[in-house]
């Protein structure tokens, strides 16, 4: 069987179902003519047809493909630096391996993959990156300063001990506002405060700069009610008296006090009431002054008359004022005589019958309350 010039393709599909042998006088292989040869011809299987036109198909491609199985080139040996030289100015620019990785990690960073396997390559370098960034991690995080590693836990120990001062500080304070005594409030000698229905003073004795003071102390003699004194320090809770108005007065808290006004004194402490009578005082046998009474018990006893020294007609803290009993008729006073057992150091208190320059009396520390306008 000859061969002309026709297409290698179609040539092939048509003589491929027979098997070539020596004796013909032309043979085709790879589209190219040989010396006119005779042949016998043979009925060849599928299989066999298969594998000519694979072997053919490959034989007309570009190029060729490597075998997977061929051994990777050796990598090249690593530039040695000229004598006298920095190394690290002749050190390779390739990037080097991360620290800390296998032998096999390394000899696969190395290994420089053909053009036909890029994307495989690349693949197993991003897989080595991400390995060496796992394996370098806690080396990192040792590296860096301790504020950095800790930061999250000192945030919440800084919390919790804001938190903590807040709730003491919290504490503390409710604490304080309920077991503290009343605090007393001095008022500016520019501003004029006036003296009214509510307010809680102090009363100082002009002369001797006592203040006018009672505990739940009896006399020893006399009547045997609450003692009054005058008590010589100025933080004292004991002083404390609430001006109020007789019971069957209209007027109401925040009302100012006009001269000539019958009031009355509560003990702050004890809840009784400034009162005098005709016992003797204990010191110098004047009119006795004492507490007596409480809340709802209350008589003509406790009445005392406003009196302002002075052109004023409402009181106010920086006039001088005397306190009238009203039952009897003597003026609230203090001596410097002192008592000398259970109220040491304090002086007596007692009504006298005549008006004197050293029974005048001035309202000291207190709470005052503002004058409420009435319509």
């Amino acid at each position: 069987m000859t061969i002309g010039s026709h297409n290698p393709d179609s040539m092939l599909d048509s003589t491929c179902h027979y098997l070539c042998v020596p004796h013909a006088s032309l043979v085709v292989a790879a589209g190219v003519f040989l010396p006119t040869r005779t042949f016998q011809t043979r009925s060849v299987s599928p299989r066999e047809l298969r594998a000519v036109k694979t072997q053919y198909a490959l034989s007309r491609e570009p190029r060729s493909v490597p075998s997977r199985r061929a051994p990777p080139p050796p990598p090249p040996p690593p530039p040695q630096p000229p004598r006298g030289s920095d190394p690290a100015a002749v050190a390779p620019s390739t990037p080097q391996p991360p620290q800390g990785l296998s032998r096999r990690r390394t000899a696969s960073a190395d290994h420089q993959p053909s053009p036909s396997g890029a994307a495989t390559a690349s693949l197993a370098r991003e897989r080595i990156r991400r390995r060496g960034e796992a394996d370098s991690g806690p080396e990192e995080r040792e590296a860096l300063p301790f504020w950095q590693r800790t930061w999250f836990l000192a945030l919440l120990l800084a919390m919790a001990a804001a938190s903590f001062a807040l709730a003491l500080l919290l504490y503390l304070g409710l604490d304080l506002h309920v077991a503290a005594p009343a605090q007393s409030y001095a008022a500016d000698p520019d501003t004029v405060v006036e003296i009214t229905y509510g307010s809680v003073i102090k009363l100082m004795h002009e002369r001797t700069k006592f203040r006018l003071h009672s505990h739940d102390v009896p006399y020893g003699s006399g009547s045997g009610q609450q003692s009054v004194t005058s008590f010589p320090n100025v933080d004292d809770a004991n002083s404390y008296w609430i001006v109020r108005p007789q019971p069957d007065s209209s007027a109401k808290q925040g009302d100012p006090i006009i001269h000539g006004t019958i009031i009355r004194l509560q003990h702050m402490r004890t809840r009784k009431w400034l009162h005098s009578h005709l016992h003797a005082s204990p010191i110098t046998g004047n009119l006795e002054v004492s507490c007596f009474g409480g809340e709802n018990e209350s008589d003509t006893g406790d009445y005392w008359r406003l009196e302002i020294e002075g052109s004023g007609k409402t009181w106010r803290q920086d006039q001088r004022i005397r306190l009238r009993h009203v039952d009897t008729g003597g003026y609230l006073h203090s001596l410097d005589r002192k008592y000398t057992r259970i109220a040491g150091g304090q002086q007596e208190v007692c009504g006298v019958d005549d008006k004197r320059p050293d029974n005048l009396w001035l309202a000291a520390e207190g709470v005052y309350l503002p004058v409420i306008p009435r319509k």
